[in-house]
């Protein structure tokens, strides 16, 4: 095990961190559109009505104490309704429509009307409320605005029944269809806005259906309305349309957890008071109450959103994030590098004694730079988290690495890398993962027959220890004791690894090249010697199958993040996760550590990019755009910019600084399975099931985007469509699928897959 700084590192395990979902759903209650500062005192008021007005002290506390226990209840419809029939409307002022998070829209228009006065009420409701009415007190300050009218409004029981009932089913379409016209007769930059309303409504609308045993009328507005969403929205549809019983809905957790969860629009003031008003005209409570319980309106001054901005950004299965999630300080630039003296190498001696002079090779500074010896303002502390000490093998293969950078070739649009491609022949057990060591010596595959076998890409072999009588006869102290200790009668060019029960479909080198991490269908991640090439640990923390695993840059933590979506953070020398990371509303399909080892990002199926700092726990950025899930992911060498591929074919570029996306790269047609910047960040590669590397200008994506404080408030980002200019070329295999790649010290681009016939 790698030595830790100060003993062990004592990150207290966590309990599951949860993304916290805001309460506030519509607007806020002292908006423009009037309303009441949520401090005013609730006043007792009299109105026009003369039963309100002589109601006395007792009944008006009776009186407010339903209402309070309606509110309570969130059953909003009959909150309004009574406080409206009992004449307390002035208690809150003048409501004009508050964009509060209350319902307070009028009631519906099929109940018969109400022709009883305030005391023939509260002999209807005495029943409910006698224990409430006995320590009665006022209401609260923050009061649900209502909308006034001059309709005689509906019984009280009949709009409990109804709420029970979940509305009408035979009218859902026509709500549906109402607002459908409504918004194709907006105008045009209100319209592509008010749009995103569809698709959350229509899937809670079918929800609610179902839930409520409406099967018929379920299927026939599923057929009636499904054509009319996102293109990118229908491999949820295509899920959604077997959902046709209540029983089926129980089982599956993605759409549990779409119901329970806010949906998020991003929605310009402007737009949300368009909205806002209609269904207020409109009385059409239905909407408004899914907009209310299952919406989150995120609402931004200024002009609205294009269409092509709004598609963007969209496609996840949450929606869009909500601004402040991307707010958090990131420290994102790298940690400062130990001072370690490079001595000269044999060609640099040489020179020297032949011409009397120092010829020494200086490695050129990019403006992506790799690892920095300066302290970047932008980098966390040192000391932030605990990190392994460096030893003196680790040392002496850093010298090799800045040896082997001074040799590095410098890339761009004229000086592309060469690819090396490593294809697996006849792996039929079924090729599930791949990966190189940092100084590309070996090279190790995961297989769906849950073996994982390594190989050696040089000519030294792979030698095992020799056994322990064999070792007590070695002479400890002699300087070639580490060689010693190695039997060359298991040397060979391959090894094999037993131990999973299912398919492994994610591994790992660590940094220093003596362990190697795999993760399984069965739900557990290994940590392998690659010295004996034996089991050291099993790590049993997840439920389900376990898609991905990486080390840290650092090595010693690593992240595992799988099917019960959650992400765990490990040590190598614990037994627990340090860090449990949940939010995701679906798999974790991919893990990536950033450079500075602070942060870990999450590729997910749910469509979604997390970024978690390791501290806290916290997650501290949401990126939302992929119409599909998310296999690859990969940081800038200067840790600024996150690249992410997924099932869509697009790779997105995203600024971590300012949590937005600032590129998008087209190209491929089908997965972007494998993702991988050059060692000074000058070029993006992406691999695809598609049987093709594409290599990209990264540095003229980066240099192109100008982000300021209001395109990163309101979120108005227009990608250039420059995809074939940035594209610096495309290099097909022979129908073989590329899952990984990798940039050896002196960028060499390598490649790896399996022959797929």
């Amino acid at each position: 095990m790698a030595a830790v700084q100060d003993g062990p590192i004592e990150l207290e395990p966590e309990n599951e961190i949860k993304t916290e979902t805001s309460n506030e759903v519509l607007g806020n209650p002292g908006d423009a559109s009037g309303g009441v500062p949520p401090t005013a005192p609730v006043a007792a008021v009299a109105t026009e009505k003369p039963a309100a007005a002589a109601a006395d002290s007792t009944e008006r506390q009776t009186l407010l104490a339903v209402l309070q226990f309606l509110k309570k209840s969130k059953l909003f419809e009959s909150e309004e309704i009574l406080r409206r029939e009992a004449g307390l409307l002035n208690e809150i002022g003048d409501s004009q429509g508050s964009g509060a998070g209350g319902a307070g829209l009028g009631g519906g228009g099929d109940a018969e009307p109400e022709s009883g006065d305030a005391s023939s009420l509260l002999s209807r409701v005495a029943g409910a409320a006698a224990t409430a009415s006995a320590n009665a007190t006022p209401a609260p300050a923050k009061v649900t605005p209502v909308v006034t009218g001059g309709e005689d409004q509906p019984d009280v029981n009949v709009v409990l029944a109804a709420y029970s009932q979940q509305g009408d089913p035979v009218l859902y379409p026509v709500y549906y269809s109402g607002l459908k016209r409504f918004i194709d007769s907006v105008l045009d930059c209100h319209r592509a806005e008010l749009s995103q309303v569809f698709y959350p409504l229509f899937v809670h609308m079918y929800l609610e259906l179902v839930y409520n045993q409406y099967e018929k009328e379920a299927k026939a507005f599923f057929e009636k309305f499904h054509g009319d969403q996102e293109c990118y929205y229908k491999d949820d549809l295509r899920i959604l349309s077997g959902l046709t019983k209540k029983e089926h809905m129980k089982g599956n957790e993605t759409l549990l957890d779409f119901r329970t969860s806010k949906f998020v629009l991003r929605i310009s003031r402007d737009s949300y008071q368009l909205l806002k008003r209609h269904l207020q005209e409109r009385q059409n409570n239905q909407i408004w109450n899914i907009i209310q319980e299952h919406l989150y309106i995120d609402i931004f001054d200024g002009m609205p959103r294009s269409k092509g901005q709004i598609d963007s950004m969209s496609g996840s299965l949450a929606g869009e994030a909500k601004r402040e999630a991307n707010k958090a300080k990131v420290f994102y630039g790298l940690l400062k590098e130990p001072e370690i003296e490079v001595p000269l190498d044999d060609e640099d001696e040489e020179a020297e004694n032949e011409e009397g002079k120092p010829k020494k090779k200086k490695p050129k500074k990019d403006s992506t730079g790799s690892k920095s010896k300066k302290q970047d303002p932008n980098a966390p502390q040192q000391s932030r988290i605990p990190l392994p000490e460096l030893k003196d093998s680790d040392k002496l293969d850093k010298i090799m690495n800045m040896k082997e950078a001074t040799k590095r070739v410098r890339l761009g649009p004229e000086s592309l890398p060469s690819i090396c491609f490593y294809t697996f022949l006849n792996a039929y057990q079924g090729l599930t993962a791949v990966d190189f060591t940092d100084d590309s010596s070996l090279v190790a595959g995961g297989f769906a027959d849950s073996t994982v076998r390594v190989w050696s890409v040089t000519p030294k072999k792979l030698r095992g220890v020799k056994t322990a009588g064999d070792l007590s006869l070695i002479d400890k102290d002699s300087d070639d004791v580490l060689e010693r200790i190695m039997d060359e009668k298991t040397a060979s060019e391959s090894k094999n690894l037993y131990g999973h029960s299912g398919p492994v479909y994610g591994i790992s080198f660590s940094p220093d090249r003596n362990y190697l991490l795999s993760c399984s269908e069965d739900a557990t991640v290994r940590l392998w010697s690659l010295q004996t090439f034996t089991c050291l640990v099993g790590y049993k923390g997840h439920n389900y199958p376990v898609w991905d695993t990486q080390f840290s840059p650092y090595g010693y933590y690593f992240i595992s993040g799988g099917h019960d979506r959650v992400a765990r953070l490990w040590a190598t020398d614990h037994y627990q996760p340090l860090r449990i990371f949940s939010g995701h509303l679906a798999d974790i399909t991919c893990t990536r550590f950033h450079p500075n080892s602070n942060y870990v990002a999450t590729g997910s199926a749910d469509r979604t990019i997390r970024l978690w700092d390791i501290l806290t726990g916290n997650c501290v950025r949401i990126f939302t755009g992929h119409k599909g899930p998310i296999h690859s992911l990969a940081f800038s060498p200067n840790g600024k910019f996150l690249a992410s591929g997924a099932t869509d074919g697009r790779v997105l570029l995203w600024d971590i600084g300012h949590g937005l996306m600032i590129g998008e790269l087209k190209g491929h047609t089908d997965t972007v399975y494998a993702l991988k910047f050059s060692r000074d960040g000058e070029i993006l590669a992406s691999g695809s099931m598609d049987n093709t590397v594409r290599l990209w200008d990264a540095l003229k994506a980066f240099d192109d985007i100008e982000t300021d404080d209001f395109t990163a408030a309101t979120g108005h980002i227009t990608l250039p469509e420059n995809s074939q200019e940035l594209l610096l070329g495309s290099y097909m295999t022979k129908s073989t699928p590329v899952i990984h790649l990798h940039f050896t010290r002196r960028n060499l681009l390598l490649g790896a897959g399996a022959y797929n016939p």
